[in-house]
C-alpha cells in the first residue's frame, strides 16, 4: 500500500465539502457522497455481525469478503471512471443464496427481525443496504454513467443478508418471529 494516512484531521472539509480520489472535491451533501456513507454504514454493520459469530463460522468468512467488497465499492464511487466490481459477484450471491436456502424451510409467512442477537444485527445490515441501495438509484439517475453493477450487488447483498438472518435463527435451533399483527380485517 503506497498511501499512508499519518493525519487524521486535516481542516479541508470543515465548509462541507470533501475530497474525492481524483483530487476533485465536492460537497458533503452529494449523492455520491450519500452513497458511500451509506455503504460505509453497512460495511460496519456487517463487522457488527462478524463479531457475533465464531471465526470458524462458513458465513464469518463470506461476511468478510462482502466488507472488502463494499470497501471496493466505495472506492469505485470515490474515484469516478474507476471499476473493480464485476457481474461475477452478483452470481457468488446468488449462489451462496441457493446454498443457505437449502437448509432452511420455505418462508410461509413475514418474519420481523430477531430471533437471535446475530440475526437481529444481520437484519439492521439488511435494512441498511436497502438504503445504500436507494442512495446509489438515486445517484445512478443523475449521473450519465450509472453505476448499474452496485445496483445489482447491493440488490443481492439485501436478499443474501435475509436469508443468512433466517439461516442463522435456524441454525441456532431458533425460531423465527413471525409478524402477527393485531389488526385482524
Amino acid at each position: 500500500m503506497g498511501f499512508r494516512l499519518s493525519k487524521i484531521y486535516t481542516r479541508t472539509g470543515d465548509k462541507g465539502d470533501t475530497g474525492l480520489g481524483t483530487n476533485e472535491r465536492i460537497s458533503k451533501a452529494s449523492l455520491r457522497i450519500h452513497a458511500i456513507g451509506d455503504i460505509d454504514e453497512l460495511n460496519s454493520c456487517i463487522g457488527v455481525i462478524c463479531e457475533t459469530l465464531a471465526q470458524t463460522h462458513p458465513a464469518h468468512s463470506a461476511l468478510i469478503q462482502r466488507q472488502h467488497d463494499l470497501f471496493d465499492l466505495g472506492g469505485e464511487l470515490a474515484m469516478p471512471g474507476y471499476e473493480l466490481l464485476t457481474e461475477q459477484l452478483i452470481t457468488d450471491l446468488e449462489q451462496e443464496i441457493d446454498r443457505l436456502n437449502q437448509d432452511i424451510p420455505p418462508l410461509e409467512n413475514f418474519i420481523l427481525p430477531g430471533g437471535n442477537l446475530a440475526a437481529a444485527h444481520t437484519h439492521m445490515a439488511r435494512s441498511i443496504c436497502r438504503r445504500a441501495e436507494r442512495s446509489i438509484v438515486a445517484f445512478n439517475q443523475q449521473e450519465q454513467a450509472p453505476h448499474l453493477i452496485a445496483q445489482g450487488y447491493l440488490n443481492r447483498l439485501s436478499d443474501y443478508l435475509f436469508v443468512l438472518a433466517r439461516y442463522l435463527v435456524i441454525e441456532a435451533g431458533g425460531d423465527e418471529v413471525l409478524w402477527q399483527s393485531r389488526h385482524k380485517r
